[in-house]
């Protein structure tokens, strides 16, 4: 199997950071984004992945992958 590598355009670390704070910051910082480059957001809210995928939903943009890495919550997001 092939393994896709998301290069990413801006990394948010929110880390620490409980709901709402790491919406609210992600948001802002894909506000920033061109349409079509992405954002690396990491979390360590366990409400991250619900929230991650309703917003993308919400908003229009692409969640590319959301993965789990050393008890952190990874999202890729695509700006639509």
């Amino acid at each position: 199997m092939e393994v896709v590598v998301i290069k990413e355009d801006q990394v948010l670390d929110c880390t620490g950071l409980l709901c709402p704070m790491p919406i609210v910051k992600t948001s802002k910082a894909m506000k920033e984004l061109q349409s079509g480059e992405i954002l690396k957001m990491i979390a360590t809210d366990a409400g991250s992945p619900p929230d991650i995928e309703a917003w993308a939903r919400q908003t229009g943009n692409e969640l590319l992958r959301s993965t789990t890495e050393d008890n952190k919550f990874v999202f890729y997001l695509k700006k639509a």
